[in-house]
């Protein structure tokens, strides 16, 4: 009878030991699938943004290739020879995401920095000397800057009074400017560079002789032999009833005579003026913007114009 007993008391024990084996193996799987959920849940997540950033980036890749193609377009268009700077065709829309904008501006308006140092005109390196005083450089300064100018670009290695020829590791080239932002890595020119916005009065690619029509008041100021008066009312009345030149208001001036009239110089004073000045200069600068939804994009080309096709001397994008 005991030992009866003491069987059916074991049971019950090992009965008790399976259920929290099984109860604990239960858990732990649950928990084992706890975590495979959890990690399938993050690597979906993270798919699911892989596959967003993918297309996110496919959306800008594809706006930025179209609004790329419209400021071509712009520019392409500004190309043509029967395009001027009031033309209508300069401002297109195609619907309601895509278009461009595009601004022609002379070059003539500028001061052609070679054109001013070849052969030392002393009238035009009065010019480029007045333009340095303008920006406030002083009398030794503007010296020692044209001299220094003069020593790079001539053909020989002679120095100038207050220039700069071979020195050690400094050689100047010998020849013209082929780019503005050579002046930065010539000595004796830091008291222009250094200046801001100087660049924007400057230019390698025009014809030479300032343009009357498209010169802002500053440049013109520069021209001898007609008085501040006399330059501020014409540039006033050059821009039309809005004031905004080179837009369809502005005064029709035909030649430079009609210029001449306009400043009231005699033949002989004009004359004077002859080589320095002109009027609708060949090359233009082009400024392209393309638009594609909230993408925008921008070109800027320097051309000459004229005759049947236009010459790209710059691209830059």
């Amino acid at each position: 009878m005991s030992a009866s007993l003491k069987v059916f008391d074991r049971a019950p024990r090992r009965c008790g030991l399976e259920g929290r084996v099984r109860r604990e193996t239960r858990a732990s799987a649950l928990i084992l699938v706890l975590w495979a959920v959890m990690l399938l849940s993050m690597a979906i997540l993270a798919w699911a943004q892989w596959i967003q950033h993918g297309v996110t980036l496919s959306g800008e890749a594809s706006g930025n290739a179209d609004a790329r193609a419209m400021s071509h377009s712009g520019a392409a268009m500004a190309l043509n020879p029967a395009v001027g700077e009031r033309s209508p065709q300069l401002n297109r829309q195609f619907g309601t995401q895509l278009g461009y904008r595009v601004r022609m501006v002379s070059e003539g308006g500028k001061l052609n920095l070679n054109w001013l140092l070849a052969g030392e005109d002393p009238a035009k390196l009065q010019i480029l000397k007045k333009w340095l005083e303008s920006i406030g450089l002083d009398f030794r300064q503007r010296a020692a800057l044209v001299d220094t100018l003069l020593d790079y670009v001539d053909a020989d290695n002679v120095r100038r009074l207050n220039g700069l020829e071979d020195e050690g590791d400094y050689h100047p080239a010998n020849r013209p400017l082929l780019d503005l932002e050579e002046l930065r890595t010539m000595r004796g020119v830091e008291d222009l560079v250094e200046k801001p916005r100087w660049r924007e009065a400057l230019t390698l690619y025009s014809a030479g002789p300032i343009d009357l029509l498209s010169a802002p008041l500053e440049i013109l100021r520069l021209v001898p032999g007609v008085g501040d008066g006399k330059w501020a009312r014409f540039a006033s009345f050059r821009a039309g009833q809005d004031g905004v030149l080179g837009t369809r208001d502005d005064p029709p001036f035909k030649s430079l005579r009609d210029i001449q009239l306009f400043l009231g110089m005699s033949d002989q004073q004009f004359k004077s003026l002859s080589g320095l000045v002109g009027m609708r200069d060949p090359v233009v600068r082009i400024l392209a913007e393309g638009q594609a939804g909230k993408v925008i994009r921008q070109v800027e080309v320097v051309a000459r114009k004229g005759g049947p096709n236009a010459s790209i001397l710059s691209w830059k994008e």
